[in-house]
């Protein structure tokens, strides 16, 4: 993994982390993901008006993506009603590294070394301790079961768009497709709330907007680096998110304990040091 390609997934990582944030933060989960999609939609319009089209070979794996996207914003939604952000995030996040090198192998045909093979050990452990001190065992089962059945869910369109876009020969030609094809969430949302007179407060959508500027930006980067990397490697690096998450906590919200989340933080951090120079 070049340096390029792991700084992109880092910084990914960190904005995919701040819109999840955002998400749990607020009392109004609903308008802030409506906001998160009207932004993906209004961006891939952008893309789609300046970028070439994708290839034809492509486009089954957008739609595909796009259900997959859709019980994505479903699960999440559930998970941040019925869990804790600290707690839920690392279950759903940590699921998906492993799962999507599996995916990659038999699908793809693609493998890591040794070296990538630790990284990606060592990044899925770190995260499972964090999930684990936060009182994983305590927590509520539909909150475990709605987080695991999201991790699968973002294990499956991350090699569904790993392929998707190899194919399309055109990663912003794809991306715009795949983020215009967002614009039902929105609709469905604000549509429901019409129908039950539920006000609109201005702060939360703005918050929901910015958030959206962060989650369009953070998976453009990591569709973009399954262009120029392993799809293992990217995913793994990718939920290095969790520890950020966790650090945030910490420093800006005073969550605690933080000697298993400086825990955590090291482990991963070696395991994003091996996988970055796994080559």
């Amino acid at each position: 993994m070049s340096s390029f390609a792991l700084s992109i997934v880092l910084l990914a990582a960190l904005l995919h982390a701040s819109w999840n944030a955002v998400v749990k933060a607020v009392s109004d989960r609903a308008l802030v993901l409506a906001a998160v999609s009207a932004s993906h939609a209004l961006l891939g319009l952008a893309l789609i008006l300046f970028a070439t089209p994708p290839d034809r070979a492509s486009w089954f794996y957008i739609f595909l993506s796009t259900v997959i996207h859709f019980g994505y914003y479903v699960f999440l939604f559930q998970s941040y009603r019925l869990g804790d952000l600290s707690q839920v995030y690392p279950i759903s996040r940590g699921l998906a590294p492993g799962l999507v090198t599996l995916g990659a192998y038999l699908f793809v045909g693609e493998t890591l070394g040794p070296a990538g093979w630790v990284g990606l050990t060592a990044i899925t452990l770190g995260i499972g301790l964090l999930a684990f001190q936060r009182g994983i065992t305590h927590a509520s089962r539909g909150a475990i079961a709605v987080a695991a059945i999201n991790g699968v869910l973002v294990a499956s369109y991350s090699v569904v768009d790993g392929i998707g876009v190899r194919l399309a020969d055109s990663p912003f030609g794809y991306m715009g497709w795949l983020f215009l094809m967002e614009f039902p969430v929105p609709l469905f949302i604000l549509l429901r709330r019409h129908r039950r007179a539920v006000p609109i407060e201005l702060r939360t959508l703005v918050l929901g907007l910015l958030g959206g500027v962060g989650a369009v930006s953070a998976y453009g980067l990591v569709i973009y680096a399954k262009t120029i990397a392993p799809l293992g490697a990217v995913s793994a690096v990718r939920e290095s998110s969790v520890i950020m998450a966790a650090l945030i906590g910490l420093f800006l919200l005073g969550e605690r304990p933080w000697r298993p989340r400086i825990a955590s933080a090291t482990i991963v951090a070696l395991g994003v040091g091996a996988l970055a120079f796994a080559g």
